[in-house]
């Protein structure tokens, strides 16, 4: 398994993509995590890997609707 990284990205309260990192992890909560007892920790991770494999085998393409030119120059400075 590669080497863990975390990189802190500053993302307004309003981005649209939260919603639709936040309905993913409570679609995995729903259907996969809840009421399971796991014994070590990579047990929870293969469990959680092995969901992704699951969905990703008929993926469902999202076509953004954000165009960059519309970025608002004030709120972009104060990022």
């Amino acid at each position: 398994m590669p080497e863990e990284r975390f990189e802190f990205v500053f993302t307004p309260k309003h981005g649209s993509w939260l919603n639709m990192i936040e309905s993913f992890f409570s679609k995995m909560t729903k259907q996969m995590l809840r009421g399971i007892r796991v014994k070590t920790k990579q047990e929870l991770v293969d469990r959680i890997y092995q969901y992704f494999d699951e969905i990703n085998k008929e993926p469902v393409i999202y076509h953004w609707k954000y165009k960059m030119d519309e970025i608002d120059e004030a709120e972009a400075s104060a990022i």
